[in-house]
């Protein structure tokens, strides 16, 4: 009977709904108050260098975020494909994040060292070249274009305001040598940038020596995904080869 009552009152029921949904909210949200941070360290988690940001911008740009997801869930036909699921820490310095919500290509979260950089270089300009079932369009400006990278000590700033551990002064450059190491902490130095990211470049991702191109950034970017933790040493046996 006090149930019907309730239901035949739109208003009291309303004002009912708001304050169960309150107090679930409540219960959701205040703890994260009380947190210094919803993210558990991982050994190995770092901020993208210049040049692997940059590839990461060409990344979006193109719209490689949707056909191919970066996020492994923890479901046995996941990881039996792709590697071990994706830790939220993994994301902790993506803005945006690119986890991504359809699957026309394969996940990329463990695609970093899985391909040499030849390959990924013949299947960015010719995707059937080295998959012939792929429906993926060929991206042949990527090795034409110049990397413009004028504007990457802003670009750096700019995600620094989010929160990712780009160093300005002598005092957070230390705290980087001391968290990541100091060839780490020199290409997250934002006042040497260009410097951190002609030194990465030297590596020659995209097989032209003289120069850096917007294929050289995305391959530096795109062989970083999924290498930065070591799950070998959780795991034995865990992984499948990349397909």
């Amino acid at each position: 009977m006090r149930h019907e009552n309730i239901e035949v009152n739109s208003g009291l029921m309303i004002l009912l709904i708001l304050t169960v949904i309150s107090i679930g909210g409540l219960v959701e949200v205040v703890p994260l108050f009380y947190l210094n941070d919803t993210i558990e360290k991982v050994d190995g988690v770092r901020p993208y260098t210049p040049l692997e940001l940059r590839g990461r911008d060409i990344y979006v740009r193109e719209g490689c975020y949707l056909c191919h997801s970066q996020q492994i869930r923890p479901f046995r036909d996941e990881w039996l494909r792709y590697g071990h699921y994706s830790l939220a820490a993994e994301s902790q310095y993506d803005h945006p994040f690119q986890w991504g919500s359809k699957r026309t290509g394969p996940d990329l979260a463990r695609v970093g060292k899985k391909y040499s950089n030849e390959w990924h270089v013949q299947h960015l300009v010719a995707p059937r070249s080295v998959v012939p079932q792929s429906i993926m369009p060929n991206y042949p400006w990527l090795l034409e274009r110049d990397l413009d990278f004028s504007d990457i000590t802003e670009r750096l700033k700019a995600l620094r305001k989010t929160g990712v551990p780009y160093s300005l002064t002598e005092e957070e450059y230390k705290a980087n040598v001391a968290a990541y190491g100091k060839e780490m902490a020199d290409w997250l130095d934002i006042n040497q940038a260009q410097d951190s990211l002609f030194a990465q470049a030297r590596n020659d991702y995209d097989g032209l020596p003289n120069r850096i191109t917007e294929m050289e950034a995305l391959v530096a970017y795109l062989q970083v995904l999924g290498t930065m933790v070591d799950f070998s040493q959780y795991d034995e046996g865990y992984f499948v080869e990349f397909r």
